[in-house]
């Protein structure tokens, strides 16, 4: 019996970035109806990006909130939730529709995604993610025997922290740029050490930054190699950063990433910390008094075609 071919539109584009083959690149499938989960998670990895969306139009649960069904994966796995495709994939279905603010509905649950555009400028979209669930602070010579590096090379400046906005990164701090960029990382070691402690990746920072005009020089380094941009880790970041006065609250302040692979990206980050969050004399309760976490950018498109499969 021979098997039919299906056509599936898609469109990749840039994000993170206004200047093409910069930022983080996605493939949009738009139309991902009738596809197995396998058939996506192939579809991925023929991709060989860092994630791959399928949106799924017409998703009944999705039409009850106004928002729009969308399943991410990256060449090994599916995931609840991850930044640069929850932007990415919402700039793709504004261009479809004009909308000021898409909303997406996730494994991880519903992401809004809201547009604004200043005179002479592109089109900037951010997206709120969920509140921020602070998790375990690590030990400097634990994450030291995965880095190669020693103990001096961590920044005091705030502690080594998970924290979660949808997917839990853990916060690294370095002193030096050049640190971070002659960074070497056992994965396999990375894997085992995060899974013991809730965490799903590392997310590197240091203060000294190539662009004056960012705060943090970040690099995410996974399995599927250097993440150009990682919007998830962004937004951990970013609560990271107002829990622990890297950052003001409300205070918008850029992260510069994927540097080392040639591939720069441009990510806006801001949270709020909530001073109503006090107990009975006035102090910190925890670290949940941080909430609004909004990670922004720009997005261009590059390409976009049909991709032939057998079904």
């Amino acid at each position: 019996m021979t098997a039919s071919v299906r056509h599936l539109s898609m469109v990749q584009v840039d994000v993170f970035t206004d200047r093409p083959l910069t930022g983080n690149s996605l493939a949009v499938f738009l139309d991902g109806r009738g596809l197995s989960t396998e058939q996506m998670q192939a579809l991925a990895l023929e991709m060989n990006l860092s994630e791959t969306t399928f949106v799924l139009p017409g998703d009944a649960a999705a039409a009850h909130t106004r928002s729009v069904r969308v399943r991410i994966f990256t060449v090994q796995e599916e995931l609840p939730f991850a930044g640069h495709p929850t932007l990415g994939t919402a700039f793709v279905l504004r261009g479809q529709t004009g909308a000021g603010e898409i909303v997406l509905d996730l494994n991880a649950g519903s992401v809004p995604v809201r547009f604004s555009q200043e005179p002479g400028k592109p089109v900037f979209g951010e997206m709120t993610q969920k509140n921020p669930e602070f998790g375990a602070i690590h030990n400097a010579a634990d994450v030291a025997r995965l880095t190669g590096l020693s103990p001096a090379d961590f920044d005091e400046c705030a502690p080594i922290q998970t924290v979660s906005t949808g997917v839990p990164f853990t916060i690294v701090p370095l002193r030096s740029l050049r640190t971070v960029q002659r960074l070497r990382l056992d994965l396999d070691g990375a894997s085992e050490s995060l899974a013991r402690t809730g965490g799903k990746f590392f997310y590197f920072v240091c203060r000294e930054t190539v662009d004056p005009e960012a705060r943090l020089h970040a690099r995410m380094i996974f399995y599927n190699g250097d993440d150009p941009a990682t919007g998830s880790a962004a937004g951990c970041c970013a609560a990271w950063m107002v829990a622990h006065g890297v950052a003001a609250s409300d205070e918008r302040v850029l992260i510069e990433q994927g540097l080392e692979m040639h591939r720069p990206s441009s990510i806006f980050v801001r949270a709020t910390r909530d001073l109503k969050s006090k107990d009975a004399v006035g102090h910190d309760v925890g670290h949940n008094y941080v909430v609004n976490v909004r990670v922004g950018g720009n997005c261009v498109e590059v390409l976009r075609g049909e991709v032939a499969i057998a079904i």
